[in-house]
Order: C-alpha cells, then sequence, then structure tokens
C-alpha cells in the first residue's frame, strides 16, 4: 500500500514538468487560479523594494512578479529555451552568492520537488538579511487537496506534494524566519465547468471577507531574522608602565635592587669626620 501511494505521488523530471505545468496553468481552471494568487500577492509584492528579487518556479511560463518596483527579476529555466531565453539553473542549487536576493517568491516550488528541505535552504542561503521570502503553495485542508487524495492517476497538478501550512511555518522558524503574515485564496471547486468558473470572483470575495481557511492555496510571508557573524576583536587591558624608581624615603635610606634596607651612617659621624680631614 506504501508502495502504491508512493508511486501515485511520483513528481516527474522537472525537465519533463514545465512544460505540463505550464498547459496546465493556461487551461481555464489554472488560470483561475493564478489570477486568485495575483490578487493576494498584489498588495504584499506591491510594497517589496530592493535591487535583486528571486522567483523560484517549476512553471517559467507563468511570471508573478509583474506588479513589483524591483528592478531586477530573476527567473531560472530548467532547461533552454530558444523562445523565452531565460537562464537556466537548478532551483536547489543556484548560481548565486549568499545573502544576494532581497526578496524570493516561491511559486508551488516545494510542491514539486522531491527534497523541500534543500529547496528551503537555498533560498534562505541567497536571501539577505532582512529580506522577505513569500511562499505560494497547495492547501492540502482544501477541496483542492481532497480532489488530489481521490484521483486514483494523479496527473499533473493533483501529483504535488501539499505541505501543510503548519508544518512549513515550523520549518521556516527553525531556519530563523519571522513570519509576518498568512493568507488564503482559491476557494472555488477544482471544476473546469465554465460556469462555476465564471463565479471564481464572487467565491473570492465572500469567502475571503471570512478568513476561510480552506482556500486552494496558502500565502506565507516571512521575514529572515539571521543576521551575518562579525567577528569582534578581543579588547585587551591596557600595561602600565613600568616603575622607573621609588622616592627616596625621609629617614635617608636607599632601597636596593634586591628590596634590602641599607642603613645611612648617623649625621653626628659624618661632622666628626669632616673635622678630622
Amino acid at each position: 500500500m506504501v508502495k502504491l501511494l508512493a508511486r501515485r505521488r511520483t513528481i516527474p523530471d522537472p525537465v519533463a514538468l514545465a512544460p505540463m505545468l505550464d498547459d496546465w496553468m493556461h487551461s481555464p481552471l489554472g488560470n483561475a487560479l493564478i489570477e486568485a494568487e495575483k490578487a493576494q500577492l498584489a498588495p504584499v509584492i506591491s510594497r517589496v523594494f530592493g535591487y535583486h528579487m528571486l522567483q523560484l518556479s517549476c512553471s517559467p511560463g507563468i511570471s508573478m512578479l509583474d506588479e513589483c518596483p524591483v528592478g531586477h527579476k530573476i527567473c531560472f529555466a530548467p532547461a533552454w529555451d530558444p523562445q523565452r531565453q531565460a537562464p537556466v539553473a537548478d532551483n536547489e542549487a543556484l548560481p548565486l552568492g549568499t545573502d544576494s536576493i532581497d526578496a524570493v517568491l516561491l511559486h508551488h516550488a516545494l510542491d514539486f520537488t522531491p527534497d523541500s528541505h534543500r529547496l528551503l535552504r537555498e533560498a534562505t542561503r541567497v536571501l539577505m538579511p532582512g529580506g522577505r521570502l513569500l511562499i505560494l503553495g497547495f492547501n492540502p485542508v482544501s477541496l483542492w487537496g481532497i480532489s488530489g487524495l481521490m484521483r486514483w492517476h494523479r496527473q499533473t497538478p493533483w501529483n504535488a506534494r501539499f505541505i501543510s501550512r503548519r508544518r512549513l511555518t515550523d520549518w521556516l522558524r527553525l531556519l530563523d524566519f519571522h513570519v509576518e503574515k498568512v493568507s488564503y485564496g482559491g476557494f472555488m471547486p477544482p471544476l473546469g465547468h465554465p460556469r462555476m468558473l465564471s463565479q471564481a470572483a464572487r467565491f473570492e470575495h465572500w469567502f475571503d471577507r471570512l478568513g476561510n481557511p480552506t482556500g486552494a492555496f496558502y500565502l506565507i510571508v516571512a521575514s529572515k531574522q539571521r543576521m551575518p557573524v562579525t567577528p569582534v576583536a578581543p579588547r585587551w587591558p591596557k600595561l602600565r608602565a613600568p616603575a622607573l624608581g621609588a622616592p627616596l624615603a625621609e629617614t635617608g635610606r636607599v632601597a636596593s635592587g634586591r628590596g634590602t634596607v641599607i642603613p645611612m651612617p648617623p649625621r653626628k659621624n659624618l661632622r666628626q669626620d669632616d673635622a678630622g680631614n
């Protein structure tokens, strides 16, 4: 039974997954989901500032950063496409410097990777301290999550991992992130019926006002709290200057180098000697 469930949850290779996920995202149901995600993301992404923003996605044909004011937007592809000409890289081994990106968006990237911990650690590595991490993922506690469990042949996107929001926030706290906001969206049923999809905006309006946590996706906004370690030089105590000598005592005694005291002759003897001379 365990082997059967594992076979049903097999995630295709990133090169093979990208065109399949792009095709589904451009379908009527996928397009309704993307519009709902952009509506949830718009007020957050419009307040992201900096020089560089990175989008990690298994669907490089979908851009979620159009409303972002950041000048330099980066989105990698798993394979070279002469039509898009996007840079090629592995999401779990990014060719970027540590602490070099102001904001990172994970657009269902954690849902379609066999090693979510590695991907999350790589996104944490490139994100600069104080930067923001935005995560869009499928919500297992939803009609979409139930639909994924009920489908015998889990084709894209129903072969996603559907990581729970609580589990993901626990991972973020272990990586020294502060979770600022969690919101939900995509309250339409997972059906491609045109009449049902025409009411998607109405579903979003009413269920979002009620704060319903059973949307098809969740949006997590977190900030990286870990600061770079700066080595601090030890503060050595100041040494006092060595004493050059000690003042003579009023008795006229002189101290030798070994700490002995040499008595001086009495003054009357000195006067007698002077008189004899």
